[in-house]
């Protein structure tokens, strides 16, 4: 696939495929908030529960409410994939960045529960 990956960012170029790159963010971003909008919505509730039935009786497979979310995301994966090679930095060099900064944020969390334990009686 990486291979692929970079024949498609070498083809377009680094400046498209950033403002493509803008354009997938944004599609997930409405897409998850479309999902938790839906959450609320007791119309859109009653419908998400029937859909396994109507799809079934359509001999169709199951629209899921998180599809769309999942194809941003995969959207988004492949963006992120570009870039990525583009730039020829490894998946382990993301992987140890992104333990760091989840481990960091832990850190804050537990400094931020531990304050507010203090002020409980």
């Amino acid at each position: 696939m990486n291979k692929r990956l970079r024949k498609i960012i070498n083809y377009y170029g680094i400046k498209k495929q950033l403002k493509y790159f803008q354009s997938e963010i944004f599609e997930l971003n409405e897409a998850v908030i479309q999902y938790e909008e839906r959450k609320r919505n007791p119309i859109d509730i009653v419908c998400n529960a029937l859909e396994p039935i109507m799809a079934s009786l359509n001999n169709r497979k199951a629209v899921s409410s998180t599809d769309a979310i999942k194809e941003e995301i995969a959207d988004v994966m492949v963006m992120l994939k570009q870039m990525q090679l583009y730039y020829n930095i490894s998946d382990a060099d993301v992987k140890e960045v992104m333990k760091f900064k989840v481990d960091r944020q832990i850190e804050r969390i537990n400094e931020e529960v531990s304050k507010n334990d203090k002020w409980c009686y």
